[in-house]
């Protein structure tokens, strides 16, 4: 996940008063008048989150913002001209408005990890780059009516986790407010993702995809947003910052691949009906061992079990999930897929050994309660962890993970989630499923 960090940025000028009796009242006022010109250019914000840059014109409007997760610019207005063999998109301004040039011009990675180097590594550079004569630019032969969104499928993208935190999510709260009428321009295009995911973009977008690294024209608009909004926390929406949230997020997804159940069971109203419990298996890593047996203890407690593993049939996955009340797995990707679940329905997570409780929280936890659902976890004890079959008792991967995490994420990983399965001791998880019912009859 990556450690959290904070960006500050303070602008400040301050000026000696003692000097201001000698200059005179017109003097003080010469002094006001350039220290609100400097406060044009240079817009203080002193929220340690984001920083934002203006270039207002009369004729365009350029907002670049610097926050946590992602940096991007919005530009409306004016001449637009986008060139993919110099990764440059041009803004044409007058030369009265010159002055503002050097200072406005701007580099964007349009993926939001931005404090992820190792991510961003593979996120290719655009220059947002305002220029006074437009002889000078490419000139346009393809010019557009609607306008465009930049954004990137490099970093972690095929992560299904990251798919949604990283680009989904973001791009869903850009591209929302435009009702279809924008077209997306994909740089580090990956066709397999662009297929998997091929119903939600071309729900957000009435228009093919362009692939702007590949394009020899250029690409001629009147507005564009270089990047994705982002919120902070992981899977959520910031709604003080976007007219949409993970209610409406969710409602989309319902939306998009037509998933019929919207609420979760409520036992009292229906006794006849067992609940769905999904137990999301793995094959890899991370995967029950005994999912056998955990299926037979859920049932005699009445659940009716469904065991599934999600694929790039993202449609077949979103039905099974959505028709679910609880859904269940190990600490891991596959339970992104929460997003599909009903209002009020119960999501389980298993925390393996190893420190994993922060990530399990920021991850999932935490995304939860913006998603109306209802979250239980687990934590399995070393007896349920294969780590115990790959380490003599007194190693320390068993008894002391900080040791593990202090050699970084990599030696972390390596050790907790990539070599280690889960047994559940049925009989202590089987008091979990049984709060997970008393839930289901509030």
């Amino acid at each position: 996940m990556g450690e959290k960090t904070m960006y500050d940025t303070i602008f400040s000028r301050s000026f000696s008063r003692s000097d201001q009796k000698k200059l005179g009242y017109g003097a003080f006022l010469g002094c006001l008048l350039i220290t609100l010109s400097f406060c044009l250019v240079f817009r203080p914000y002193s929220g340690s989150l984001s920083v934002r840059f203006n270039f207002v014109t009369k004729r365009m409007k350029l907002v670049c913002n610097s926050e946590k997760r992602s940096d991007f610019c919005e530009i409306n207005g004016g001449d637009i001209r986008i060139d993919a063999k110099s990764s440059t998109v041009f803004i044409s301004v007058s030369s009265q408005e010159s002055i503002l040039e050097e200072n406005s011009s701007r580099v964007i990675r349009p993926y939001t990890r931005k404090e992820d180097e190792y991510a961003m590594s593979t996120v290719r550079k655009w220059s947002v780059k305002p220029v006074v004569d437009s002889n000078a630019t490419p000139q346009c032969n393809q010019n557009h009516s609607v306008p465009a969104i930049l954004f990137s499928l490099g970093g972690y993208s095929g992560n299904n986790y990251h798919d949604f935190t990283d680009i989904i999510i973001p791009l869903y709260s850009t591209a929302r407010l435009f009702d279809g009428e924008v077209k997306f321009l994909i740089t580090n295009r990956n066709p397999w993702w662009i297929n998997k995911f091929q119903i939600l973009v071309q729900k957000l977008s009435n228009y093919e995809v362009i692939d702007i690294d590949n394009e020899e024209n250029i690409h001629c608009f009147t507005s564009v947003i270089v990047g994705l909004k982002r919120s902070p926390q992981e899977l959520s929406i910031d709604p003080s910052k976007s007219p949409y949230s993970m209610k409406d997020f969710r409602k989309f997804l319902r939306s998009a691949y037509s998933l019929n159940k919207a609420t979760a069971i409520k036992m009292e109203d229906d006794r006849k009906t067992r609940p769905r419990l999904l137990i999301v298996s793995r094959n890899r890593t991370r995967t029950f061992t005994n999912t056998d047996e955990i299926a037979r203890m859920a049932r005699n407690l009445s659940y009716e079990v469904v065991v599934a593993e999600a694929d790039m049939n993202v449609q077949r996955f979103a039905e099974i999930v959505n028709s679910c009340d609880v859904m269940m797995g190990v600490h891991g990707a596959g339970l992104t897929n929460m997003v599909y679940l009903p209002e009020n329905a119960i999501l389980i997570q298993i925390i393996p050994i190893g420190g994993v409780d922060w990530p399990a929280r920021a991850a999932f936890e935490e995304p939860s309660n913006d998603m109306n659902l209802r979250y239980l976890d687990y934590k399995i004890k070393k007896e349920e962890s294969s780590l115990i079959q790959q380490y003599p008792p007194e190693h320390e991967a068993l008894n002391n993970p900080s040791s593990i995490w202090k050699q970084g994420w990599l030696a972390f990983k390596a050790v907790y989630l990539d070599k280690q399965d889960v047994n559940l001791d049925v009989n202590r998880f089987r008091l979990t499923l049984l709060r997970a019912l008393e839930l289901l009859h509030q």
